[in-house]
This record gives C-alpha cells, sequence and structure tokens, in this order.
C-alpha cells in the first residue's frame, strides 16, 4: 500500500489531494501507466509526464525509480523561482 499525493492542477484534474493505492508497480512509471489506465481524469492529469515531478517518500525522484519500501509518491508541477 503506497500513499499517492497529488498537488495544484494535478489534484485539480484528478479531484483528490490524496489516495491510497495498493500496487504492485516496480517503478514510478509502473505507477503512473496503472493510475493513468484507471479512468479519462488519471489519463488528463499523466498525459505529459515533462510537466510533472515526483517525490518519493520527500525526496526528489525520476519516473524509473523504484518503488521497493517507498510509502509515499507524491505527483506536483516544476516549481518556478520568482
Amino acid at each position: 500500500m503506497v500513499d499517492v499525493l497529488y498537488f495544484a492542477w494535478v489534484r485539480e484534474r484528478i479531484g483528490l489531494p490524496r489516495e491510497q493505492i495498493e500496487t504492485q508497480a516496480a517503478t514510478v512509471n509502473d505507477l503512473v501507466a496503472e493510475l493513468r489506465a484507471r479512468e479519462p481524469r488519471y489519463e488528463a492529469a499523466f498525459a505529459d509526464l515533462t510537466a510533472l515531478r515526483v517525490a518519493l517518500d520527500q525526496e526528489l525522484a525520476t519516473f524509473d525509480s523504484p518503488l521497493a519500501d517507498v510509502r509515499e509518491v507524491a505527483f506536483f508541477p516544476p516549481m518556478t523561482g520568482g
């Protein structure tokens, strides 16, 4: 079981701030594929992975990072300075 958190427009498209997911995904990419297959709102949220960042247990990661022993996955748009 993994906690998945959604921020900013990702949360708006999916309609949830967080959810617990039972997954056998080996990597973040595998998890994204599972989520995209769920329903159109997930497909819309994950349509362009270049517009997303991911953190595993609050550490920035890549989409090919392994999910073994990860408790929390967070998806969010890149932060901009200003």
